[in-house]
C-alpha cells in the first residue's frame, strides 16, 4: 500500500493532477484562466463533484470461491485519490483474487495507473496473479501501455580508477588548461597592438573617452582603499619590526626593513592583489554579463572587434593606473611606519626620514616600480580571458569572477617571485 500513498500524495498536489488531466485530454477542454485554479487540491473534489463516481469494493467468495474485487464508475483522475485512499484502507484476502472490470464506465491513464498498483498490491499478498475480468479493448489498450512496473534505471558501468590515475588525469586536465589559457593570452596581448592601431588610424570603436572612463574606475576611484590599506600594512610592518628589533637594540633599522621591503615587494605586490580583486572581478563582470546578454556578437555583427574595443581600454586603464597606485601605496605604507615607529619606539619624522634617505636608493624604487606594468598586464588578460569564457548562465558568471580573482593573484605572485630570482641572479 505503500505505493498507494505515494499516489495519493502524488495526485493531491497540483501540477501532478494538471500532468494526468492533460494525459487523458480533459485539461485541454478547460479554458486557460480556469485550469490551475481548477486543480487546486481543496477546489478540486468541491469542483468535481458532478463527475460520475467511483467505487472498489470487496465481495468475500463463499465456499472457496476467490474474492471479487469490484471496479465500478469512472476510474479517472479525477476520482483518483478517492480510490487511492479506499485502496489503501482495503483489507485484502489470502485466498485467490479477482478483479471484476465489467461496471467500469471510463477508465483514463490515472485510473489504469491505479489498477496496475491494485494488481501489484493483490501480488505481494497472496503470492498468486490476480484475474482481470469484465475488461474491454479499451482498458487492454490502457493496460498494455502501462507497464506493471517502472523499468529500473541503466546503471553506468563505473570503472575502477587508481588514486595515481585520478591525480595524474587531474594534473593532465590542469596542464592543457593551462596551455589553453596561455594560448588565449597571447593573442589579448595583441590587443594592446590591434588596439593601438585602431587609436591612432581612427578605426574601430576604440576611442580616448573609454581609456579615460576605464581610468576613472579602475584608478581615481580605486585610490581610498589602496591607501588605507597600504597605510595600515605599512604600520603593521613597523611595529613587528620595531618589537622584533628592539631585542637587539636595533630598533632603527626598522626603517631600512619598512623602506626596502615596501618599495621592493609588498608595494606593488599588495597593490596588485588588491587592484585584482577589485577591478580584475570588474573586468570579468563585465565582459561576462555582455556575453551572457550577447552584446559581444551585436558587436561583431557591426563589425567592431570585441577584443579591441573591450580589451583594450582596460589593459591601457590598467597599465597606467596600477603603476600610479603602487606609487600611492608606497606613501602611505611609509606615512604609516613612520608615524608607528614616532609613538611606538621613539624615532622622528627627521630621524626616519633621514634614515630611509640612507638605505633606499634609486635601485630599490625601480626594482618594485619596474614589476607595476607585468602584473597589470597579467591581471587585464587573465580578467578579460575569463570574462570571455562566461556562458549563458550568471553561476558561470560568478564562477568565471572567482576564477579570475585566484588566477590573477596567483600568476602575480608567480611572477613576482620570478622577478625576485632574477634580480639576485643579476644582483640588482
Amino acid at each position: 500500500m505503500r505505493n498507494f500513498e505515494v499516489l495519493q500524495r502524488l495526485c493531491q498536489s497540483d501540477g501532478f493532477a494538471v500532468l494526468l488531466a492533460g494525459l487523458c485530454g480533459r485539461a485541454a477542454s478547460r479554458p486557460p484562466g480556469q485550469r490551475l485554479k481548477a486543480w487546486t487540491t481543496e477546489s478540486w473534489l468541491l469542483q468535481n463533484a458532478d463527475e460520475p463516481k467511483a467505487s472498489l469494493t470487496s465481495e468475500p467468495g463463499k465456499g472457496g470461491a476467490a474474492t471479487t474485487l469490484r471496479l465500478a464508475g469512472a476510474w479517472t483522475v479525477f476520482n483518483a485519490a478517492a480510490l487511492s485512499e479506499t485502496a489503501r484502507t482495503l483489507d485484502l484476502p489470502d485466498g485467490d483474487i479477482v478483479i471484476d472490470l465489467s461496471e467500469v464506465t471510463i477508465m483514463d491513464t490515472a485510473g489504469t495507473w491505479l489498477l496496475r498498483q491494485l494488481q501489484e498490491s493483490c501480488r505481494r499478498t497472496t503470492q498468486k496473479e490476480p484475474e482481470l475480468v469484465g475488461t474491454n479493448p479499451r482498458i487492454d489498450e490502457l493496460l498494455e501501455s502501462i507497464p506493471e512496473a517502472l523499468p529500473e534505471p541503466e546503471r553506468a558501468e563505473q570503472k575502477h580508477v587508481g588514486i595515481i590515475e585520478r591525480v595524474l588525469s587531474a594534473v593532465g586536465r590542469s596542464a592543457v588548461a593551462a596551455g589553453k589559457d596561455i594560448y588565449a593570452g597571447v593573442g589579448f596581448f595583441g590587443s594592446v597592438f590591434v588596439g593601438l592601431f585602431d587609436l591612432v588610424t581612427g578605426k574601430g570603436g576604440v576611442n580616448m573617452a573609454a581609456i579615460t572612463s576605464q581610468l576613472d574606475h579602475m584608478g581615481v576611484r580605486a585610490v581610498p582603499i589602496i591607501a588605507l590599506m597600504s597605510f595600515l600594512v605599512g604600520g603593521i610592518i613597523a611595529q613587528q619590526g620595531a618589537f622584533q628589533l628592539s631585542y637587539f637594540g636595533a630598533e632603527l633599522f626598522v626603517v631600512d626593513l619598512v623602506g626596502i621591503l615596501q618599495l621592493r615587494e609588498i608595494g606593488v605586490l599588495l597593490t596588485a592583489i588588491m587592484v585584482a580583486g577589485r577591478s580584475g572581478s570588474a573586468i570579468t563582470a563585465e565582459i561576462g554579463a555582455m556575453r551572457m546578454r550577447e552584446e559581444i556578437d551585436a558587436l561583431r555583427v557591426m563589425g567592431f572587434d570585441p577584443v579591441a574595443v573591450l580589451v583594450f581600454p582596460r589593459m591601457v586603464a590598467l597599465l597606467i593606473a596600477l603603476p600610479l597606485l603602487t606609487i600611492i601605496a608606497n606613501f602611505a605604507a611609509l606615512t604609516g611606519a613612520a608615524l608607528v615607529v614616532d609613538v611606538y619606539s621613539g624615532i622622528t619624522l627627521e630621524t626616519f626620514l633621514q634614515r630611509l634617505h640612507e638605505a633606499v636608493d634609486f635601485s630599490t624604487l625601480v626594482s618594485g616600480m619596474a614589476k607595476a606594468p607585468f602584473m597589470a598586464l597579467i591581471i587585464a588578460i587573465v580578467a578579460s580571458l575569463e570574462g570571455m569564457k562566461v556562458g549563458g548562465s550568471a553561476e558561470s558568471l560568478g564562477q568565471k569572477v572567482t576564477a579570475s580573482v585566484v588566477k590573477s593573484i596567483f600568476v602575480v605572485i608567480v611572477v613576482d617571485g620570478i622577478f625576485a630570482m632574477f634580480y639576485a641572479a643579476i644582483d640588482f
